[in-house]
């Protein structure tokens, strides 16, 4: 167990490391659109390829910082049943999903990507838009963001059976002694 928890926090801070460096992507997608919106107010100048590009950073801000969101357990989760459980509970209704769930969707998007990741690539697809740019950038973030957080859900595997097994303190708990102290 003490490889595989290493390697869960190898992965951890791989994630948090591009998380944190790609929501930088989201400010840069504003300042193009700002600029892109001054200078087709004051100049009547535009253009597809400024367009599109706000919305490649985007893509690659949401697709590439999920794993990131996983690890900090920031994630959407629709609790019918989940908040009612006990800490053990949870714990599998997490370790089931990741096996029956997130790692056969990651795995899955990732590998229907690929071909398309393929196509674009070889054929130099460029948007039908004027002036708009290159494809395969766009289409490359799916299987990468998907591939990361397939990983990122490996070390929330790791991390959830160590729980159960003991051999790491549960977060939860941690937060919940946190919360009482306030």
């Amino acid at each position: 167990m003490p490889f595989l928890l290493a390697l869960s926090r190898a992965i951890d801070a791989i994630s948090t490391f591009v998380g944190k460096a790609v929501s930088w992507l989201i400010f840069a997608s504003i300042l193009i659109s700002a600029g892109n919106a001054i200078s087709r107010k004051l100049f009547a100048l535009s253009s597809n390829a400024w367009l599109e590009l706000q919305w490649y950073l985007f893509s690659a801000a949401f697709l590439l910082a999920a794993a990131w969101t996983l690890k900090r357990s920031e994630h959407v989760k629709v609790d019918l049943l989940y908040g009612r459980l006990p800490r053990k509970g949870q714990l599998w209704v997490e370790i089931f999903g990741t096996l029956f769930f997130l790692f056969p969707f990651c795995g899955i998007t990732a590998w229907l990507a690929w071909p398309v990741v393929i196509n674009k690539f070889l054929s130099g697809e460029v948007s039908s838009n004027t002036g708009g740019l290159i494809m395969w950038p766009a289409w490359v973030l799916i299987p990468l963001g998907f591939g990361l957080l397939g990983v990122q859900g490996l070390s929330e595997l790791i991390k959830r059976i160590a729980i159960l097994r003991g051999d790491i303190p549960d977060p939860a708990h941690e937060h919940d002694a946190e919360a009482a102290h306030h």
